[in-house]
């Protein structure tokens, strides 16, 4: 049958967690067992010189030995095998200095030459070795026997059996393979416990399927057109895309760092770090309305997804401005009826002049005004975003007046940035006079040029921003309008101040974008008080105007720009 090996993670890893353990048992068992072997000879050869030095000592052997036959029956073959006995020793050999055995456990041969040379011991050295004899093999050892007088007058010889050597190894071993037995399988347990495990980390993924999946994951990250974010439980950047790093301008390697040390302090640092909660969150970062929402990972990071809203956003306030155009026309669809009803009573009444002097008072009433913006604001972006605003402020009874000092060449290089800043600031400023009505209400806009800078301010006759809101009304989601409840589209209007709140999503952008996009051009955006009553916001905007009085647009017959 042949063996296949596991595709999944886990089966895998289990497999080989169990070559491992089992190789590595096996080799420890080995590694043990050759020295155990070792060890053991040493101990039998040690217990033969122990023998063999008792028996030298005893004084009647080396007596006996000077004073009697090698007999069968002799004084020194019975003290050796009383020792041999009492020892378990396989055999006591005692020799003459000519080599002659005088005792033996076979006494047949007693007399004869032994039969390895006896020279080393009889020289007055110790032997140990492992040998063959002619009782087998044998741990034996061989100490010199001396007289009374000190003299060397034989030797003795002493082996202990191999086999009982071996049994001794032998014995050793089941104890050895039962410690290793309960090791491995402490270590195959261990092993399975960490392939459960992992097949519960990695959902019975394989190897080949990893490595899949990785590449579908870089894929989509980066191929995606929404920015995503992840960070670990520690709150470090663990994964940047590449939509996520061009709408917040992170840095490749922001990667192992931490938000702060990563962005700037704000609204977009906050939500992503997870310190403001709720869905679908509105942020500017560099100039772009982003909605983020943040979701917790089961290690305790979490992911952040970007979206892009900022086109939606242009989008919108265009819808909004198509709106208050088509409210305009409608009033005006109104107020021209009437006005033709007029020039028609005075036709049948026979009021020739007073109609010809009523319809010259409306022509130039009309033309002054928007003559009098183009005047003064050369660009036809900016001089097109006053007249329509004037038409939407007059519907609602405000009145939307050009400053005495407003002169603005067409010398700017990026119009629709200066429209976006303008725009958001006449709707707050018209929000603000119409949540709080007055004789008078009216709007000022000021348009100058101080060298290369722009400075646009935008003054409303509303209730003015007390001084501690000055600067929360520039942070993103801060809004001054109450939540519009679900059963209307919106709610009433609110105002510059009244009680204030981070709004929820859609509301809190337009004077963050005015502050971000001034901050861009390395200028600044301020709110003051205005004399009399309401508030003066001003916008400066270094560089926003060419060094030469040459256009830096045109406008084709059709009024698009090119």
């Amino acid at each position: 049958m042949r063996i296949r090996w596991p595709r999944r993670v886990s089966g895998q890893v289990l497999a080989a967690q169990l070559s491992i353990t089992a190789g590595v048992m096996v080799l420890a068992t080995a590694l043990f067992l050759a020295p155990l072997s070792s060890e053991i000879d040493n101990q039998a050869m040690h217990q033969a010189l122990a023998i063999a030095q008792t028996t030298a000592a005893d004084p009647d052997i080396a007596r006996d030995l000077a004073a009697t036959e090698p007999t069968p029956k002799g004084p020194v073959q019975r003290a050796a095998e009383r020792i041999r006995r009492a020892t378990g020793a396989l055999y006591i050999v005692v020799m003459d200095s000519r080599g002659v055995r005088w005792s033996h456990t076979t006494t047949a041969r007693i007399g004869e030459h032994v039969s390895t040379d006896p020279r080393e011991a009889l020289s007055g050295r110790e032997v140990l070795q492992i040998d063959v004899g002619t009782l087998g093999r044998s741990a034996r050892a061989k100490v010199p026997l001396h007289a009374r007088d000190g003299r060397i007058i034989g030797a003795v010889s002493v082996g202990i059996g191999y086999g009982s050597v071996r049994d001794q190894l032998l014995a050793a071993v089941p104890r050895l393979l039962l410690y290793a037995g309960a090791a491995l399988g402490v270590g195959v347990l261990a092993a399975i416990a960490v392939s459960r495990h992992l097949r519960r980390r990695t959902h019975g993924v394989a190897f080949a399927d990893i490595s899949a999946l990785l590449d579908e994951r870089e894929a989509m990250l980066h191929g995606i057109r929404e920015g995503v974010v992840a960070f670990d439980r520690q709150g470090r950047i663990r994964l940047v895309n590449d939509e996520a790093g061009r709408l917040l301008g992170i840095l490749p390697n922001a990667t192992g760092h931490t938000l702060e040390e990563s962005l700037p302090p704000g609204r977009t640092t906050d939500v992503l770090a997870g310190r403001v909660d709720g869905a679908d969150l509105l942020t500017v970062s560099g100039g772009r309305v982003l909605v983020a929402n943040r979701m917790p990972t089961k290690d305790g990071g979490a992911v952040a997804t970007l979206r892009d809203r900022t086109e939606l956003e242009l989008l919108g306030r265009e819808l909004d401005s198509t709106r208050g155009l088509l409210d305009a026309l409608r009033a005006q669809d109104h107020e021209h009826a009437n006005r033709l009803h007029t020039l028609l009573g005075l036709l049948e009444l026979g009021l020739h002049e007073r109609a010809a002097q009523f319809v010259a008072e409306l022509t130039n009433a009309r033309r002054a005004s928007a003559e009098q913006i183009s005047e003064r604001v050369h660009d036809p972006l900016l001089s097109a975003l006053l007249v329509g605003k004037s038409a939407i402020v007059a519907e609602r009874g405000v009145a939307l007046r050009i400053s005495p000092s407003t002169l603005l060449p067409a010398r700017v290089v990026d119009p629709r940035d200066l429209v976006t800043v303008l725009g958001n600031l006449i709707d707050n400023a018209l929000e603000a006079v119409a949540a709080h009505p007055s004789p008078t209400p009216s709007i000022e806009v000021e348009l100058r040029a101080e060298g290369t800078t722009a400075v646009l301010r935008v003054s409303d006759t509303g209730p003015g921003v007390p001084p501690g809101m000055r600067e929360q009304i520039f942070t993103e989601g801060w809004s001054t309008k109450p939540p519009a409840l679900p059963s209307s589209p919106e709610a009433a209007p609110g105002a510059h101040e009244g009680s204030a709140t981070v709004s929820p999503r859609g509301r809190g952008i337009g004077l963050a974008l005015v502050r971000r996009l001034a901050e861009r051009y390395g200028g600044m955006a301020r709110v003051t008080a205005r004399a009399g009553g309401g508030a003066v916001f001003t916008v400066v905007l270094p560089e926003a105007l060419t060094g030469n009085d040459t256009p830096t647009h045109e406008f084709t017959a059709a009024g698009e720009s090119r």
